[in-house]
C-alpha cells in the first residue's frame, strides 16, 4: 500500500471515527453504569452481568465468543462464590494477516460517592471534556476503545489489516483468579496462532504525551504479626510491666527504610539491575513534569531518592523481646519487561506519530500488572502496553476519567495500530522469505 493511499485510508476511518464518537461515549457511558466490582461479594451478579455485555458486544461485530467457566472460589469467611467467565473471542482467519491478541478487563475497584467523588461514580458525566466514572479509564474506557476501532473498520467494509483475538476477565481487581491456569490450558490452540499481544490496562507518566510501556515494577507483599500474651488484657491493669507487642511491632517497620525512602535491608539493591545506556538514552526525551505528577498525587511533597524476614527476624532478636513474631509473605509478583526494539513497539510508535503527531515516551510503569508477565511467560509471544489513559486520569482513585480527546484519539491510535503492524509483519516475513531464497 503506498504512503498516499495508507493516508487517505486512515483519513476516512477517522473521520467516521469522529462522526461516531457521541455513540461511543453512549456506549461507555452504558458500560460504566454496571457496578462490575469483583472484590464486593454482592456485587458478583452485576460482575457477570458485564461479562455477557461484552460477549454480546463482541458478538454483534461477527466475532465467535466463548465465555469459559472457571468455577468458583472461597472467601476467607467460608462463603463460596462463582468465578466470572473468561472471554475468548476470535475475529478473522485469513493466512496472510498476522493475529494480534488484545487483553482487557472489565471489572472495577470499588466506588460510592460518599467516598470523595464529584459526580456518581456509576452515572458517566462530562464534565470539561472529561468522561468521569468508575471504570472509564481502568478499564472499560480502553476495552471499548478497541472494539470500536475494529467496529470501524467492519462499518466502513474495509478489509480487516489482522487477525483479531480478546481475551477479556473480570477478575483483575481481585487477583485475576483462575487466569494463569485457563492460559496454560488453552497455549497449545487459542494462543497457537497469535502473533503479538497488546495489553491497554495502564496510563502514560504525562497528561498530555502519550506513552509506551515495556516494563512493570514487581511487588512483594508481607505480614508481620507480633503476638504477646495469650489473652486480651487490661491497659491500665498490666500497661507498662509487660513487654508490649505495639512497641515491637513500631520498631520492625521502623527498621525498613529511612527518612528519604531508601530501604534498609542489608543486600536488598545487589539484584538490581544497572541502567542500560539504551535505556538512558530513552529517558532523555521523556515528557515528565515533577509538579504535575505531584498534583495527580494529590501529596505536598516526594520522597528522592528472603531478605525481609532475615532482617526482621534479626531485628527483632535484638530488642529481646519475649513476644513472638511471625513473618509471611500471601503475595508476590515479579517484574515484567519487554524488549523495546521489537516489532510490535515500532508499529505502535508509528501509529502513535500518525495520531498524535509526536514520539511516544518509551516508560517502565511503576503500577504492578502481573498480566502482562503472565501472557509473556505463558505464550512466548511479544507483548506490549499500550495506554490511552493520561496521567492524571485517576485509576483506583476518587473521580476517575478519561477524557473525551484520549478516548476518541485512544480509538483512532488502536486502529492505526492495526494498519501498521500488518504492514510491519508482511515486510518482516517478505524479507526473510527473500533471505531464505536467496
Amino acid at each position: 500500500m503506498s504512503s498516499s493511499s495508507s493516508s487517505a485510508l486512515e483519513m476516512e476511518i477517522f473521520q467516521y471515527i469522529d462522526a461516531h464518537q457521541s455513540d461511543f461515549i453512549k456506549d461507555l457511558k452504558e458500560w460504566v453504569a454496571v457496578e462490575s466490582d469483583s472484590v464486593q461479594p454482592h456485587l458478583r451478579k452485576e460482575v457477570m452481568h458485564m461479562m455477557t455485555l461484552a460477549a454480546d458486544r463482541l458478538a454483534t461485530l461477527g466475532a465467535t465468543v466463548n465465555l469459559v467457566n472457571l468455577g468458583s472460589h472461597q472467601l476467607p469467611d467460608g462463603q463460596v462464590l462463582p468465578l466470572p467467565p473468561v472471554l475468548f473471542g476470535e475475529l478473522g482467519k485469513d493466512p496472510q494477516n498476522p493475529t494480534v491478541c488484545f487483553y482487557g478487563h472489565v471489572d472495577v475497584q470499588p466506588a460510592k460517592k460518599e467516598d470523595g467523588w464529584d459526580t456518581d461514580p456509576y452515572t458517566l458525566t462530562e464534565v470539561d471534556g472529561n468522561l468521569y466514572g468508575r471504570g472509564a479509564t481502568d478499564n472499560k474506557g480502553p476495552v471499548l476503545a478497541w472494539i470500536n476501532a475494529v467496529e470501524t473498520f467492519r462499518a466502513l467494509k474495509l478489509a480487516m489489516p489482522v487477525n483479531f483475538k480478546f481475551v477479556i476477565e473480570g477478575m483483575e481487581e481481585a487477583g485475576s483468579l483462575g487466569l494463569e491456569k485457563l492460559l496454560e490450558e488453552e497455549n497449545q490452540s487459542f494462543f497457537s496462532d497469535v502473533d503479538y499481544i497488546v495489553i491497554s490496562d495502564n496510563l502514560w507518566l504525562s497528561n498530555k504525551k502519550p506513552a509506551l510501556t515495556y516494563g512493570s515494577r514487581g511487588n512483594a507483599c508481607f505480614f508481620v504479626e507480633v503476638e504477646c500474651g495469650s489473652k486480651d488484657l487490661h491497659s491500665g491493669t498490666f500497661g507498662g510491666i509487660i513487654h508490649e507487642p505495639l512497641l515491637d511491632l513500631i520498631a520492625l517497620l521502623d527498621s525498613l527504610v529511612d527518612s528519604t525512602g531508601h530501604i534498609l535491608i542489608p543486600g536488598i539493591y545487589d539484584s538490581v539491575a544497572a541502567l542500560t545506556e539504551e535505556e538512558r538514552n530513552l529517558y532523555e526525551s521523556i515528557e515528565f513534569d515533577l509538579e504535575e505528577h505531584r498534583n495527580n498525587c494529590g501529596v505536598k511533597k516526594f520522597l528522592y531518592g528472603t531478605k525481609v524476614v532475615e532482617h526482621l527476624e534479626g531485628v527483632f532478636s535484638k530488642r529481646n523481646s519475649p513476644n513472638k513474631l511471625k513473618v509471611s509473605m500471601p503475595l508476590g509478583v515479579k517484574p515484567w519487561l519487554a524488549d523495546f526494539n521489537d516489532l510490535l513497539y515500532e508499529a505502535a510508535r508509528r501509529a502513535i506519530k500518525t495520531v498524535f503527531g509526536e514520539d511516544p515516551d518509551f516508560i517502565r510503569d511503576g503500577s504492578t500488572i502481573p498480566v502482562a508477565r503472565m501472557f509473556q511467560t505463558v505464550t512466548q509471544k511479544s507483548v506490549m502496553m499500550l495506554p490511552i489513559g493520561a496521567a492524571d486520569a485517576g485509576e483506583h482513585s476518587q473521580n476517575e476519567k478519561i477524557s473525551r480527546h484520549n478516548y476518541i484519539e485512544g480509538t483512532k491510535l488502536f486502529a492505526a495500530f492495526f494498519l501498521e503492524i500488518s504492514k510491519l509483519h508482511r515486510d518482516l516475513h517478505e524479507t526473510s522469505h527473500t533471505e531464505t531464497v536467496n
